[in-house]
């Protein structure tokens, strides 16, 4: 019996579909083109001064955003020995594997070496490296020099706890928030920069709408009323994102501040490009 002529019309445009395929995979040589490396990176979650019960959560959403995305696999751990540049044992992997590093709401002085603490800076200042710090980042190595200038500052209070924070997106053109409308609220706890911090030293992406706020609180330090929720800078040759937003556990199923850090990974990894200018704060 013969074949219907249509099923072989059908197998030579599957044909032809897969020699252009193998074509379009080839370089200009003729030579197959390279995969491209997918990113790595290292999301650590100690902690040795208050232990946030949304930590595991935060850890856990930056590894599901890598594979849902296809951009980059994380790697999680509760301790810092990959926080190093020296060759380490039974197929442990050191900074040099890594793309950008993440400070899951880890707290304290965490257990690092004064060698680790030189590799950790220089893989970002001098290496060009990402770092995107979560929440309680801002709470660690507040004696270490070199970070808080990293970072941009420290943890000072939080002065209203958890409350429903009024917040004023600063930039809608950032890919971390443009998605944000101009002013939402967000239940969360928002940290109270340190002195150390300026707003002319980063790129302001969030804050609180002052207008909005109980100055006679007695732990507001800041005489400016200047309470960042989100910024970015850069340090050397490279990125730092950090946000308040992520304390309690609620904020890890919530779309935006999912979408939030997505957006700031991938700007921390140079997967896209946004401004670290500083500039004004609203209403001045």
């Amino acid at each position: 019996m013969q074949k219907p002529k249509s099923i072989g019309k059908v197998a030579a445009c599957l044909l032809g579909l897969l020699m252009a395929t193998s074509v379009s995979a080839q370089t200009a040589s003729g030579a197959p083109a390279p995969l491209k490396r997918v990113k790595r990176v290292l999301v650590i979650g100690q902690t040795t001064g208050f232990e946030h019960d949304s930590v595991s959560a935060a850890m856990a959403a930056v590894y599901d955003m890598g594979k849902q995305t296809g951009l980059w696999d994380a790697t999680l751990r509760t301790d810092t020995e990959l926080l190093t540049k020296d060759k380490l044992k039974n197929n442990a992997k050191n900074l040099d594997t890594f793309d950008a590093l993440v400070f899951a709401s880890t707290t304290g002085e965490l257990e690092m070496t004064p060698r680790q603490q030189q590799d950790m800076i220089s893989f970002i200042k001098t290496d060009g490296k990402g770092f995107v710090g979560i929440h309680a980042a801002l709470d660690t190595f507040h004696k270490w020099p070199e970070y808080g200038e990293m970072i941009g500052g420290w943890f000072d209070q939080h002065p209203w706890g958890t409350f429903n924070a009024p917040i004023i997106n600063e930039a809608p053109d950032f890919p971390a928030t443009r998605h944000f409308p101009k002013e939402f609220t967000k239940r969360d706890e928002i940290y109270q920069p340190s002195a150390e911090w300026s707003r002319d030293k980063v790129n302001v992406l969030l804050s609180l709408d002052a207008s909005k706020l109980d100055f006679q609180n007695p732990r507001v330090h800041r005489a400016d009323h200047d309470f960042a929720v989100a910024w970015a800078k850069t340090y050397g040759k490279g990125r730092v994102f950090y946000s308040t937003l992520g304390h309690t556990e609620e904020a890890w199923q919530d779309p935006d501040i999912l979408k939030m850090y997505s957006e700031a990974i991938k700007w921390a990894l140079g997967l896209t490009e946004g401004s670290t200018a500083p500039h004004p704060g609203p209403g001045k």
